[in-house]
């Protein structure tokens, strides 16, 4: 303003503060969800309100939401929750089929975990087999690395998120083989440096299957060592523990003394008490978990919403006649010394291994899934039943069955208490999982056998547990299914509705949510999920998928992708002790 007299300028300046102002319009939210009852996923009690979303976040939470929006939904009426995490899922090959996770998405499930899973590392010749065994499902393994896997989702659209650990059994097939053998320091370096690897990749952390070949035959020194690298880079170790019946006490120490001496927070996967005489055991597995939790030990766990598990017939055979593998386990199931020594083994009263068939017995195990086309009508039918037809003992049916469809021959245990189900269901340290792939009823998976938790694992929480038996509060069961799991697996803005997180969002209907999966019939979708917002974006509306397919891969704190620092950076932030 140089060179202009004082009075033009203040009258200049005068003139100026009265003009009006440029109105800026605000950008208008993608979504809002009105009047509904709004859970949000800390355990507090609910309240009514609206919930806004602008692209893939929350943007406010609010008891009235003002302001123009793309689009508005009116959900009076129904509550609004964070999306459900499912803790264990078995979706890497079904996600690869139909992205849509049908059975899972109409329950309100937003992220899928893989756990207990064979994605990668891949030697060349696990590949080669993996390809052999899922060629008919037309997926092709183009990947050898877990991080190879996951680019996969990066570039297939897919319903709802991923997230994955990596598997000790993956690592000790990539480094040792299918064989009962003990890793040498060089070898366990080796196994050591492919954890990192697939921490760095995206893993979560390292899981285990223990009562399965080659797991089983793991010693604690080398799981603490696998678990120890996990947690330099953030990771979580959680635990299919070795024994879930006679030992379950033992496998309970073994789960929490490898957390306290890795340094990694530790989960039990599918918490159980496995066969009649074990039931009273699971009053000792809280009392252990909550004194470890109380000394300073970060211990979880999961489970499933039935009182039968689902697993395969080689649960039910003792670990040294699968060592090198299944074609090798298969060949000695043909030999008749074999087969004797094996059918004696399976009769043990009080095994050292884990047989699932004695904890359920024989009328508590049911054929679930075949692919042997000869074997298709026995779906449904107990072994104790089959035994009947074939004028055979249970035993000899398993050995024929696994003989007969050239693989493991998926079956249902029914092992467990109803009354420690609710027991479990009422642990504040207790967080859900399916267990189980996300199948849609179309297809080629009308083909394949399940077990009703594939369908109505979540649902059935919330109907029969919530609303029916009352066995918890609905606002302690959407903390359960949401912010629990969320912090456990460290995640970063997922698991609450709150401003700034990421938009992963279920609306349904509390006094109509409801599983109609059955042993009998296990192929029917649940029902009672009215809409799904997953990063922002309806995968869910009015009960049905949309064409949207908003997923994404969601990858561990050691990540290296996105400019990551990897485990190095990870460990710094990461309060971990060796």
């Amino acid at each position: 303003m140089i060179g202009v007299p004082r009075p033009l300028m203040v009258g200049a300046l005068l003139a100026l503060t009265l003009l009006p102002l440029p109105v800026v319009a605000a950008a208008p939210y993608s979504l809002v969800l009105r009047g509904g009852m709004i859970y949000d996923g800390s355990g507090k009690a609910p309240y009514v309100g609206d919930v806004a979303i602008r692209d893939d976040r929350i943007v406010s939470v609010q008891k009235h939401v003002g302001g123009p929006a793309k689009r508005v939904l009116d959900v009076t009426g129904l509550a609004v929750a964070p999306g459900f995490i499912n803790m264990l899922g078995h979706v890497q090959q079904s996600l690869l089929i139909d992205g849509r996770a049908q059975s899972d998405l109409r329950q309100g499930v937003t992220l899928e975990v893989m756990g207990e899973n064979s994605s990668g590392p891949l030697s060349e010749t696990m590949r080669s087999r993996l390809q052999a065994r899922l060629a008919s499902l037309g997926i092709v393994i183009d990947w050898t690395t877990l991080g190879g896997y996951l680019q996969k989702f990066e570039h297939r659209q897919v319903s709802v998120n991923v997230a994955a650990f990596v598997g000790a059994n993956t690592i000790r097939t990539a480094v040792l083989g299918e064989a009962d053998v003990q890793p040498n320091s060089e070898q366990l370096n080796q196994m050591r440096g492919l954890v990192r690897a697939a921490m760095e990749e995206g893993a979560l952390g390292v899981t285990t299957a223990l009562i399965y070949a080659p797991d089983t035959y793991a010693t604690t020194a080398e799981l603490t060592s696998l678990a120890t690298e996990s947690a330099r880079c953030g990771g979580l170790y959680i635990a299919h523990m070795r024994s879930e019946g006679d030992r379950l006490i033992e496998g309970v120490q073994e789960t929490i003394d490898i957390a306290r001496a890795s340094g990694a927070p530790a989960e039990i996967y599918h918490l159980k008490a496995a066969g009649r005489e074990n039931w009273p055991k699971l009053e000792t597995v809280i009392e252990m978990v909550n004194a470890a939790r109380a000394a300073g030990v970060r211990i979880t766990a999961d489970m499933y919403t039935y009182p039968a598990g689902a697993s395969g017939l080689d649960a039910s055979m003792p670990p040294w006649v699968q060592d090198g593998g299944q074609e090798a386990w298969i060949a000695r199931l043909g030999d008749p010394a074999i087969r004797a020594r094996v059918l004696a083994d399976m009769r043990e009263p009080h095994p050292t291994w884990e047989n699932l068939l004695q904890k359920s017995g024989a009328d508590g195990t049911m054929v679930l899934a075949v692919r042997n086309p000869e074997l298709q009508p026995l779906i449904g039918k107990t072994l104790a039943a089959i035994a009947v037809e074939r004028g055979q003992t249970p035993e000899e049916v398993a050995i024929d069955l696994v003989l007969a469809e050239r693989g493991r021959v998926g079956v249902a245990y029914f092992s467990m208490s109803e009354e420690n189900v609710r027991k479990q269901v009422r642990l504040p340290w207790v967080s859900f999982a399916s267990d189980a792939d996300a199948p849609s009823l179309e297809g080629i998976f009308l083909k394949q056998g399940y077990h009703p938790r594939s369908f109505g694992n979540f649902a059935r929480l919330l109907g029969r547990y919530v609303r029916d038996e009352q066995q918890i509060s609905l606002a302690e069961a959407v903390r359960k299914l949401t912010s629990l799991p969320a912090e456990n697996l460290s995640l970063q803005s997922r698991g609450r509705l709150r401003h700034g997180y990421f938009a992963d969002v279920v609306v349904f209907d509390p006094a109509k949510v409801q599983d109609h999966a059955t042993f009998q019939n296990p192929q029917q979708y649940s029902t009672g999920v009215q809409h799904v917002v997953v990063n922002g974006e309806l995968a869910l509306e009015n009960g049905e998928p949309t064409a949207a397919r908003p997923g994404r891969v969601i990858y561990g704190r050691a990540w290296t992708g996105a400019r990551g620092g990897g485990c190095r950076a990870a460990s710094s932030e990461w309060r971990w002790h060796p």
